[in-house]
């Protein structure tokens, strides 16, 4: 399925104490995408939602975990994460007051 807007691009933020380091060091904002959306789409899609510009877009694609239950043995889905990197002046307000 290909997304149809940039709230189906952009899943929502990793709010972690990693990714907060980063966001205060080097101003690297941390999001769970869409599988099947690219690094211009993920571009666009920051910078329309929190009016910032962004100087860089690094994407991760993770496997998803094997989960037990019982006997039963299943998997998780696998994912994609977007390591966006803002302009030195810019600032997400959701990754500020955390």
């Amino acid at each position: 399925m290909i997304p149809s807007t940039y709230y189906d691009i952009i899943r929502y933020p990793v709010l972690t104490e990693k990714t907060m380091q980063a966001y205060q060091m080097c101003r690297q904002c941390t999001f769970t995408v869409d599988r099947m959306s690219n690094k211009v789409e993920i571009r666009k899609a920051v910078e329309s939602l929190f009016k910032v510009k962004v100087d860089d877009v690094q994407t991760i694609r993770t496997k998803g975990k094997k989960k037990r239950v019982g006997k039963n043995l299943g998997k998780k889905a696998d994912g994609k994460k977007a390591i966006v990197t803002l302009k030195p002046d810019q600032k997400i307000d959701i990754f500020e007051g955390v």
